[in-house]
């Protein structure tokens, strides 16, 4: 095969003027270029002498430019002359999901309303008769203005060529195990599962599989599929680790993962029925049932300024990151938010999340107008005396050193637990899930979050911002050992305790009782969001009130 006719400056059709490579493969090359006739930057993909799909791409191009929506690319030109072919398309302003993940996973809020637009946009397309057929994390942007861009509609599966369309698990020593049991669980699952149908699929269920890849990388980093070569996107990502043979579930790789998300990324992942429902063939039962499980999404994104915002073409630039600065923790993590998807579900989480900031600033100036008062006070007036009792205390917040989960009975820890002390109203710690029970499946009585206060307090008042689905049971309790074992959970004092906390709940203690350890004992579980036999508890923040123990009020 002969190399590349054109070159940076070459001008096309006497107008479109290419700039910069910003992705190459074997045979074609996308530009970053300048539409001079209309003064604005465009998407230029060129063809080698030779390249045998681009018959494939012009076609595919064409079919492109029949969609009217927002959040594919918009195709301006195709030309098919022998000499240079070439198609002119939008040029993509945002960041990749390759891009963001450069710097680590996003946390599962944003991960799943990110790959929640994108399900719903590839889902109008198949409505449309099109397939993308070779979704990759260079291909998904976020844009400034707060929406999804999913850039290569079918053009790139044509590069690719049928072999690599789906950029599935290929392994030919790999072969189906068959789908003969319904109750299979995700251990019985391998590369294989993967494999099977590879080149015989429906474009429906490429793309679905595709989705949920998405999503996997979004969740932990991890690419769950075929390591792709020539900048592509998936080989610049780490394959998914496995365990003996087999891939590990999203949860598996992050403990910060909600269950939920897990089940419906594993459900079009595998193609497997499991207890939470049949495969997700589809793109659309894909949304769904991702939009009735994604987790609260913080404040709305704010677009970036034009000066602050770098263009974005094919996958490859960088840009101004309207995502919070990732790191190699996998849960969920405070910080600036986008716009979520226009759904019932994320727009309820994302008003509960405001609710929750205006709640911890009101205990906020509270606490420091009575502090302020007090200090303003050199003596109480006449004829009074300044209260010893407890409740004096609460003009005082007591900041914890640490959280951890306590659990006397199981050595399971779903992490996390330092997210309930955090501030944030977007980052939550959260029980194991159970089946069957509130009462943890009837496989124990409790568990709980502890606290450790650095020195002995005296409380007055706690304040557990819980999730949004009734109830939890919980008690609040007191004491000076924190080894996990049911002898140390005798030497607790019990102070308050509620049958109905949801949302944010006051517990007011009013016992004189001292310790350095705070526990937050649960002892009966909600529903967890989405399920009817499922339960969990969250905890989003504790804000505790109170005193020294050497202090009086």
């Amino acid at each position: 095969m002969s190399t590349y006719t054109s070159e940076p400056g070459t001008r096309l059709a006497g107008r479109y003027r290419l700039v910069d490579q910003v992705n190459e493969g074997a045979g074609w090359t996308y530009w970053k270029a300048t539409d001079e006739t209309l003064a604005r930057s465009v998407t230029v993909l060129t063809f080698a002498t030779g390249f045998p799909r681009v018959a494939e791409a012009i076609t595919a191009a064409r079919a492109a430019s029949r969609l009217n929506d927002p959040r594919f690319p918009q195709v301006f030109d195709v030309e098919d002359a022998d000499e240079l072919p070439y198609v002119v398309m939008e040029w993509v302003v945002g960041e990749s999901l390759l891009d963001m993940l450069a710097e680590g996973p996003l946390d599962p809020p944003r991960a799943a309303a990110l790959v929640l637009e994108a399900a719903q946009a590839i889902t109008a397309a198949q409505a449309a008769g099109l397939a993308h057929l070779r979704l990759s994390p260079a291909c998904l942007h976020w844009t400034p203005g707060g929406g999804v861009k999913i850039a290569g509609l079918g053009i790139d599966a044509a590069l690719a060529g049928p072999a690599l369309t789906g950029t599935g698990l290929t392994d030919p020593e790999l072969t189906d195990p068959g789908l003969s049991d319904p109750e299979l669980t995700r251990a019985d699952l391998t590369r294989a599962d993967l494999t099977a149908g590879q080149g015989t699929e429906d474009p429906a269920l490429i793309d679905t599989r595709d989705l949920a890849r998405l999503l996997y990388a979004a969740l932990t980093g991890y690419w769950p599929g075929q390591q792709s070569s020539g900048g592509s996107g998936p080989g610049l990502l780490p394959p998914a680790p496995e365990t003996d043979g087999i891939l590990c579930t999203p949860r598996q790789v992050s403990a910060g993962v909600p269950a939920a998300i897990d089940a419906v990324t594993c459900q079009a992942l595998f193609q497997r029925p499991s207890r939470h429902g049949p495969p997700l063939s589809t793109p659309a039962m894909f949304a769904d049932a991702l939009a009735g499980v994604a987790p609260p999404v913080p404040m709305a994104f704010l677009p970036t300024s034009a000066s602050q915002t770098t263009a974005i073409g094919h996958g490859r630039d960088v840009a101004t990151n309207p995502y919070p600065k990732a790191n190699t923790d996998t849960r969920s993590r405070s910080g600036g938010g986008f716009r979520p998807p226009h759904r019932r579900a994320a727009t309820t989480w994302a008003v509960i999340s405001v609710v929750i900031v205006v709640v911890l600033a009101a205990i906020g100036v509270a606490v420091w107008s009575a502090s302020r008062g007090s200090h303003n006070s050199a003596s109480p007036p006449p004829g009074r005396t300044q209260s010893t009792s407890p409740a004096a205390a609460a003009d005082v917040l007591l900041k914890p050193v640490s959280a951890n989960t306590f659990d006397p009975v199981s050595t399971d820890d779903p992490g996390g637990a330092h997210y309930a002390i955090d501030g944030s109203a977007s980052t939550f710690w959260h029980t194991d899930y159970y089946l069957g029970h509130s009462v943890f499946g009837n496989l124990k009585t409790g568990t709980g979050l502890i606290l450790d206060m650095g020195k002995q307090v005296r409380l007055s008042q706690v304040m557990v911002q819980f999730g949004t689905v009734c109830c939890t049971h919980a008690e609040i309790e007191i004491g000076n050992n924190d080894t996990q074992t049911a002898s140390t959970l005798k030497t607790f004092t019990e102070l308050q305790s509620s049958s109905t906390a949801v949302n944010a709940t006051t517990f007011d203690t009013t016992k004189n009782t001292t310790g350095r350890y705070v526990l937050i004992w649960i002892t009966d579980l909600p529903l967890e969001a989405g399920y009817n036999n499922q339960y969990q508890a969250l905890i989003y923040n504790i804000v505790v009130h109170g005193s020294a123990a050497g202090q009086s009020g």
